[in-house]
């Protein structure tokens, strides 16, 4: 989009805020002069009848008709067997039993019929194919134009796996898509478009979203192009147990399948987010969704703009958080922090002082809130950075630095040789609530045999076949171990000792309450 354009965009926009403005002034003036009764409206020679404004108070169409034409369709072709009927934002319509029982002549019939046969095979008749086809399947998403040379962003779902990428405009014209480069831990992918003209394009938001504000959605839901929805910032820093980043901003404007990677406006036309996920046990909307925060989003998109790729530190640890009872057994004043659990061999941390317990409480003298906060921290520096970091250990602060790595690509798997069962004897630890027995084969710890139902060991999740590998900070090589460690805790005055337990092959702490004398 030109500058002119864009500041013609701009005005478009502001002068539908000024009319919405006046409009609420004239009800509020309306309002101020006191309640209408049918004496004084007798008087007045008015009705009494309520009416509505003459114009409404706010309404989005200078805003959707400055922003729409940099909001494209991004349709995707490949032959991965992931790429499901309809590809990943999609839907498919077979097997809903309520389209069945329309009339053969029923328009919504031979709309869905359009559909599937779009999007992919019915499944009737006798050519009808069975199992994963061989043939190329199409996904489609949404995504929106950053530039006038036409660098598009999208969400890596939709690009992902892709053999060939279309960007279709709001006007019909089609372009051929490279990828310059995704992120899966954010879900971003950037695209780039040739064309023989400057393009529309939108820019990101500088400020934060905040909670309450109005939100514009265009996308492409279910593949209805050029559709706009609109409601509120419903929260801001959302967990949805995607990944280690996620600070989602959620919203109440209907998105569905095919909003994926489609931009969330303000009302100056500015994106605040890109759309990624939705909450919904039916797989429509139910008025919650999530977009990345423009932040994140620039950060990332400037990156594989730059490199086609994004670069984190990587500590090589795993972590998890300090839970009030965990923060108790270790002598913490608060819960606060991430308390590592366990160390990868391969990492920057194996060849440094962290040890299995340590709790990280700052990251170059910025506090750690939680192990979602430390995560970030660590991503947000580059390999081969310096991490200076303050940890609590053995009830004192100490401080430790480490040169980071890089984050790998691929999700490393520590195998782990299964438990095997012992003809030892168990040993019941009356104050855990816990039956153990020599790890044996699975190597040193005590394997659990069996959990008091009512005990806190059940309420923290224990179970059968979990390895105690350490309790109260002590190596626990047999179940005698375990039982002295309890006993050094209940000495210290400590309302719970700290177990590191292994479960397959992840490691955490369990904090467990010891009994009151």
């Amino acid at each position: 989009m030109s500058h002119s354009h864009e500041a013609t965009a701009t005005r478009r926009v502001r002068s539908a805020l000024m009319a919405g403005t006046a409009a609420l002034a004239i009800v509020g003036g309306a309002a101020g002069a006191g309640l209408l009764t049918p004496e004084n409206a007798a008087a007045e020679n008015v009705s009494s009848k309520v009416q509505a404004p003459a114009a409404n108070p706010f309404d989005f169409a200078d805003l959707v008709e400055a922003v729409s034409p940099a909001v494209v369709s991004v349709e995707v072709e490949g032959k991965s067997v992931s790429m499901t009927r309809g590809g990943p934002n999609m839907p498919d319509f077979r097997g809903m039993p309520e389209f069945k029982d329309l009339p053969e002549d029923h328009p919504f019939r031979k709309f869905f019929r359009d559909f599937e046969d779009q999007f992919g095979d019915r499944g009737k008749g006798k050519g009808a194919e069975k199992g994963p086809r061989s043939r190329p399947q199409m996904g489609q998403g949404s995504g929106f134009i950053i530039s006038d040379d036409g660098y598009v962003v999208t969400n890596n779902h939709v690009s992902d796996d892709a053999e060939k990428i279309i960007v279709r405009m709001t006007s019909g014209k089609e372009y051929d898509a490279k990828l310059i480069g995704s992120d899966p831990k954010t879900d971003l992918a950037l695209l780039k478009i040739e064309a023989d003209e400057d393009l529309p394009y939108v820019t990101f938001a500088d400020d934060d979203a905040r909670v309450g504000q109005w939100v514009v959605a265009v996308g492409n839901p279910f593949g209805l192009r050029n559709t706009v929805t609109a409601g509120i910032v419903s929260a801001d820093g959302r967990d949805i147990g995607s990944g280690p980043y996620d600070d989602y901003i959620q919203i109440d404007a209907p998105v569905n399948r095919g909003n994926s990677g489609g931009p969330t406006f303000n009302i100056h036309g500015e994106v605040i987010g890109v759309n990624t996920a939705i909450f919904s046990p039916s797989g429509g909307n139910v008025g919650i969704a999530f977009a990345i925060p423009a932040d994140i989003a620039m950060s990332v998109i400037d990156e594989l703009k730059e490199k086609g790729m994004v670069s984190r530190g990587w500590l090589g640890v795993q972590i998890q958080p300090v839970s009030e009872d965990i923060a108790e057994s270790l002598g913490l004043d608060k819960a606060q922090g991430a308390i590592v659990a366990s160390i990868l061999d391969t990492g920057p941390a194996g060849d440094s002082d962290i040890e299995s317990g340590d709790v990280i409480l700052s990251v170059n003298g910025k506090d750690v809130e939680d192990a979602k906060d430390l995560a970030r921290k660590i991503g947000d520096l580059d390999p081969d950075d310096e991490a200076k970091m303050e940890i609590w250990r053995d009830g004192k602060m100490k401080k430790i630095s480490v040169t980071l790595g890089a984050q790998p690509t691929d999700k490393q798997q520590v195998a782990m040789a299964p438990a095997e069962e012992t003809p030892e004897v168990d040993v019941r630890n009356e104050q855990l609530g816990l039956a153990v027995a020599p790890a044996g084969e699975a190597g040193d710890g005590v394997r659990i045999t069996e959990v008091d139902p009512d005990g806190e060991g059940a309420r923290k999740g224990l179970s059968a076949g979990d390895v105690i590998v350490e309790a109260g900070g002590m190596d626990v090589k047999d179940p005698g171990d375990l039982t002295k460690a309890v006993e050094k805790a209940e000495e210290k005055g400590r309302k719970a000792v700290l177990l590191r337990v292994k479960s397959g092959d992840n490691e955490r702490f369990v904090a467990l309450s010891l009994p009151k004398a």
